[in-house]
């Protein structure tokens, strides 16, 4: 059960960047597809295959047990993508919801989003640039056979008004009082002008956001604990904290909604980028919701028992943007033996799969006893079965796809009923008993008992 290998493919070439070389581990191992690929793609949508399903679902997990299933107070929602038009316009999305376009003049006729650019020449041929038009981000569509003004509505752009309009409904209905708050994971529709980055910026993506509600006046100390709350977050996944900063918006940034801001950013191989932004939105919402619907949505003060309509504050992250960062801070290439290692450091609670277990060889005597182990392992952990092709180049594969453990199964294991744990990281090998083969598998995931 030596870590020697087969060579590995030649590595990519140095001028690659992490960017691409993740991108090419994405698709290769089964992380990430370019959408509908066989047709030539479409631009800035994709696909999650195996691995990705598993890794976005326990990013997903992760945060929905810290926001919502280990709290008292805040409460879960699954809002419809379609919405009545009229939301948009409360929102001030039909109005305000816009980019700065500019159409490239010269040879390659490129759109740009003017605020992204610096100097007033296209980036990509150096030509001259259109003068700037507003450009609305949302996506429309029509509902019913008639395609005319009164069928029109949009694909959400982001979740967050289908927890302001079912406020009442969610207050009444789960008997909260303030401060109290509303979950929702769900995907949201950009029509972006300048998408890219592999999945950092895309037209089709998923979003984790939470709506805390409270009294006036209470907001900017809940606001300070909601940014603590998710940078320790980002710590739990196993996120180095070095590349991770908190950045307040200066106020010419600030959103039409915003009295104050902050994103937590990563220091992406392109620069530092909001991963999740944290906003102060007062009672702009639920104001503008009862101006425009009618309907009143003020509350009982905790304190005075007259009625106000609560402040918002908002920490809203993409699921897809997380499982990015989780991927390009978990990459790493380094030499073995004179061999090249890439591996993915994956914290256990995002990994795909905790544990891969593996027979020595193909040899029936082996396969059998094998399948036993990782259906035992397969009760409480993730796991993988893999018998194809040398057990070095197999401990690579597992490397690379980020699994923590690898546990072997060998001709002695017939006899001493135990088995070879190797650890991704350290490379380390320690040979364990089968009736203890969970027990300490578990340890070394760092999982409780």
């Amino acid at each position: 059960m030596t870590d020697a290998t087969e060579p590995l493919p030649p590595p990519v070439g140095g001028g690659q960047s992490v960017i691409e070389k993740l991108t090419s581990l994405a698709k290769r191992r089964g992380f990430v597809f370019p959408s509908s690929e066989i047709y030539g793609g479409l631009n800035a949508v994709w696909d999650y295959g195996p691995l990705g399903v598993r890794l976005r679902r326990n990013v997903r997990e992760s945060w929905w047990r810290r926001v919502v299933e280990l709290r008292p107070d805040v409460e879960g929602i699954e809002c419809a993508i379609l919405m009545n038009p009229r939301v948009w316009v409360a929102s001030g999305h039909v109005d305000a919801f816009t980019d700065p376009l500019v159409d490239c003049l010269g040879s390659c006729h490129m759109r740009w989003r003017q605020d992204q650019l610096e100097g007033d020449r296209c980036p990509h041929c150096g030509g001259p640039l259109s003068v700037v038009r507003r450009f609305n981000l949302m996506f429309k569509t029509f509902v019913g056979p008639v395609e005319d003004d009164s069928t029109r509505v949009y694909l959400r752009p982001e979740t967050a008004q289908g927890m302001f309009v079912n406020f009442k409904n969610v207050l009444q209905s789960a008997r909260q009082r303030l401060p109290f708050g509303i979950a929702q994971i769900g995907r949201s529709f950009r029509n972006e002008i300048s998408p890219g980055n592999f999945i950092f910026r895309s037209r089709e993506f998923e979003q984790m956001e939470m709506e805390w509600f409270c009294a006036p006046g209470e907001d900017e100390p809940w606001f300070e604990y909601w940014c603590h709350d998710q940078m320790e977050w980002f710590s739990q996944l196993g996120i180095r904290p070095e590349n991770l900063r908190l950045r307040p918006h200066a106020p010419a940034e600030l959103a039409h909604y915003a009295l104050g801001a902050s994103d937590i950013e990563y220091r992406f191989p392109f620069g530092w980028g909001e991963l999740e932004g944290i906003a102060r939105r007062g009672d702009y919402d639920l104001r503008r919701h009862q101006e425009v619907s009618g309907k009143d949505l003020a509350v009982p003060d905790p304190a005075t028992g007259q009625p106000l309509l609560p402040f918002v504050v908002e920490p809203a992250v993409g699921v897809d943007r997380t499982a990015l960062t989780v991927l390009l801070d978990a990459y790493a290439e380094e030499e073995v033996r004179g061999e090249r290692r890439v591996v993915l450091r994956l914290a256990p609670s995002v990994a795909p799969y905790q544990v891969a277990v593996l027979p020595l060889s193909k040899h029936t005597d082996l396969v059998g006893p094998a399948r036993a182990v990782e259906a035992d392992l397969r009760r409480v952990l993730a796991t993988d079965y893999d018998e194809t092709q040398s057990i070095g180049r197999r401990y690579r594969r597992q490397d690379e796809i980020g699994t923590p453990l690898c546990v072997t199964v060998d001709f002695d294991s017939l006899s001493d009923r135990a088995a070879t744990i190797r650890e991704r990281d350290s490379m380390a090998q320690v040979r364990v008993g089968l009736d203890r083969l969970v027990e300490v598998c578990r340890e070394r995931l760092g999982l409780e008992p």
